[in-house]
């Protein structure tokens, strides 16, 4: 069909051109342009013809080639896609049921490191329980014996003067009953630990000496009348004070194993305190590294099956942007295969035509059969109709420079009405077909550049949102790790200054030792060479005074006028002694509980800042989390910009023509229907029968 047209159009064309005026003067022809000149037209506008359609096929093949590398192009881009999408989603899979198992994991020695670290702590706490328990009764005991000893002494510093007559004569009847009393009270209050150390007999003279110790007094009275001699009451008072010493050095002994045992179990205890709290600092060092590797896998797990879903959305979106191109380039094919089909064989028409109109048979036919008259005679009958037909289709074929509407304007001159008006028709119809398809073209291009501006404000608005995402969480991580470091370094510093203070405690506790060893030393010479003077003078008292009743011969013996400063200095620095050993206590006792109150104070001090570097790791573990997912999710939107960009630049190729172009390809295009629908009308007025009968 394209062939004949072509073909009938150019004879129209030609004919056009030969026919003169029907208005004119009679026309004059040369003979040989009338022979020559038709055929040369002819095979000129079959060449033209075949050279526009090698033409076009170059500029179909070109466009083909465009559009096939377009469609292997992006078909190998998104089948790759899809199959990574794929993989992607399998390994995203596979490693959930890792994250998965991990967490479960890491859950379950969670709970068995927090087990063991409670176990820990309630043995630490029940040691803690019991070492303050053995203090609090050592000291009770300590404070108890001291107590005892001290109140022994003074019954022992009383029972001293009985050694001398002249001192027991001076021993009143309430002092005895006081050393009674404290004897009776000592017995009864140490009955256990007194049992094995003295003796019946030493037992029945204590009882004897509690039960009346004005026996005592007796043996003064008699004394007093001059019955009693000197030392009769002497065994008596000695057993008696050496009972007290007695007791007194079975107190201090004890005293001394309880002052050791306090200290072993003191050292025991500290050993085990720093056994335990070792125990317990590693396992919550386990505990904590545990909880901050299940919350990483835990973020990343939540992560990895964001990421499915993410994968998931973009492979449903490639595999219909995979259907679409398929359909697309399928239809391409089919297009470029039945346009090259109705090509060549519109240019092997066209050959042939060629072929025969060009040989030497034809040319010496064309030679004997051409008759300008006749082809004068038929140009003087046509019908106006056609004339006027013709006219208006081939002025919109010149001003819209629409080659079919002059090959119908053609047509409108030689072929039938019946034929033409078809023709008309079929083009009207294509060409209103071709406007609908332009329209749909163009509202698809609107519709594709919209949605990919839209598309590409959404993704350049989350890249930017990555963007600051990525410089804020990079700032929080930053402050974070400062705040961490810090943290860490003040534990550091605390866990060192503890350590020192236990190094000064110990110091300060065995120069304590030290003190009161050496003052105890003190009093127990001091009050040696005290009781040795006390011997003395007691002595001397008595025997000056019997020595007073001799006659007169020597002048009267006299004591040292200092002896009794002496002794009273003595006294003096012994109850200093003392005191400087209750200070020395008191000080140890204040130092101890400082120390104590600074370790519970440090380690709550350190406990406050271990919540505080964990809770911060975790922070930090979560913004690395998150900066990781904006660094990909920048990425990712950065890629799909890329790809709208990509599409933004195919949409260009394909629909700028047309959208530039489009007003004036639809005017164009509702003129040239316009005028063929006048044409038709014109045509349809006339009775073609009848023109040919009367021609004029």
């Amino acid at each position: 069909m394209k062939m004949c047209a072509r073909l009938v159009a150019a004879a129209a064309s030609l004919l056009v051109a030969l026919v003169p005026s029907v208005a004119g003067a009679s026309l004059r022809f040369d003979a040989v342009s009338a022979k020559n000149r038709p055929v040369s037209k002819v095979i000129t506008l079959l060449k033209d013809m075949l050279k526009q359609l090698e033409k076009e096929a170059e500029e179909d093949e070109e466009i083909y080639d465009k559009m096939a590398c377009w469609c292997e192009t992006n078909d190998k881009e998104k089948t790759k896609s899809v199959a990574d999408a794929q993989q992607r989603i399998a390994d995203l899979t596979t490693k959930v049921e890792e994250y998965t198992a991990s967490s479960s994991r890491l859950g379950t020695e969670i709970k068995n490191l927090e087990k063991e670290v409670g176990k820990n702590e309630k043995a630490l706490a029940e040691a803690t329980s019991l070492r303050q328990k053995q203090l609090a009764e050592f000291n009770a005991e300590e404070k108890d014996l001291l107590g005892s000893i001290s109140a022994l002494k003074s019954a022992s510093a009383v029972l001293s003067k009985h050694h001398s007559a002249s001192s027991l004569l001076q021993t009143s009847r309430s002092h005895m009953r006081v050393v009674a009393t404290t004897l009776q009270h000592q017995l009864r209050k140490h009955a256990p630990l007194l049992e094995g150390v003295l003796t019946r007999s030493q037992r029945r003279v204590a009882a004897s000496f509690i039960q009346t110790p004005e026996y005592f007094e007796g043996l003064q009275t008699e004394a007093e009348g001059g019955l009693q001699t000197e030392g009769s009451y002497e065994p008596q008072s000695g057993e008696v004070f050496g009972i007290i010493q007695q007791m007194q050095e079975t107190f201090e002994a004890n005293l001394a194993t309880s002052q050791k045992e306090e200290s072993e179990n003191q050292k025991t205890y500290s050993d085990l305190k720093s056994a335990k709290e070792a125990e317990i600092s590693a396992g919550s060092d386990q505990r904590d590294a545990k909880v901050d590797e299940k919350a990483d896998t835990d973020e990343k797990n939540a992560h990895a099956k964001q990421d499915i879903e993410d994968t998931k959305t973009s492979l449903s979106a490639d595999e219909k942007f995979v259907l679409m191109l398929k359909e697309k380039c399928s239809m391409t094919d089919e297009e470029w295969e039945r346009r090259q089909k109705t090509r060549q064989l519109e240019m092997e028409a066209v050959g042939k035509a060629l072929s025969l109109l060009s040989g030497d048979d034809a040319h010496d036919l064309f030679s004997k059969t051409f008759n300008p008259a006749l082809l004068q005679k038929e140009s003087e009958v046509l019908s106006e109709r056609r004339a006027r037909a013709s006219k208006v289709l081939t002025s919109v074929a010149n001003r819209l420079h629409r080659p079919r509407l002059a090959t119908l304007a053609m047509k409108v001159r030689l072929d039938a009405f019946t034929r033409v008006k078809k023709s008309i028709d079929d083009m009207v119809n294509a060409l209103l077909k071709e406007k609908e398809a332009e329209i749909k073209h163009k509202d698809f291009c609107v519709e594709e550049f919209n949605q990919n501006a839209a598309q590409t404000e959404d993704k350049q608005r989350a890249k930017d949102d990555a963007d600051a995402a990525i410089d804020d969480l990079t700032g929080t991580v930053s402050g974070l790790n400062e705040a961490t470091n810090d943290l860490k370094t003040d534990v550091s510093e605390m866990q060192i200054q503890m350590k020192r203070a236990g190094e000064d405690r110990e110091k300060q506790n065995k120069e304590f030792q030290m003190t009161v060893s050496d003052q105890r030393e003190t009093q127990k010479m001091l009050k040696a060479a005290l009781r040795v003077l006390e011997d003395f003078y007691g002595k001397q008292s008595a025997l000056l005074q019997q020595m007073a009743e001799q006659p007169a011969g020597f002048e009267e013996y006299k004591k040292s006028s200092g002896s009794g400063g002496v002794m009273g200095m003595l006294e003096q620095i012994i109850q200093d002694a003392k005191a400087m050993e209750a200070d020395a206590i008191r000080s140890e006792e204040d130092s101890q509980r400082s120390y104590e109150d600074f370790v519970k104070e440090t380690n709550a001090s350190i406990e406050t800042k271990m919540k505080d570097i964990v809770n911060k790791s975790e922070e930090k573990a979560k913004a690395e989390s998150e900066l990781v997912e904006a660094k990909e999710t920048k990425e990712s939107t950065a890629l799909e910009l890329e790809q709208l960009a990509n599409y933004k630049a195919e949409l260009h190729s394909s629909c700028d023509f047309i959208m530039k172009n489009f007003d004036l390809r639809q005017e164009a295009r509702d003129e040239e229907i316009e005028a063929l629908k006048q044409a038709k009308a014109i045509l349809s007025g006339a009775n073609f029968g009848e023109f040919l009968q009367n021609p004029h």
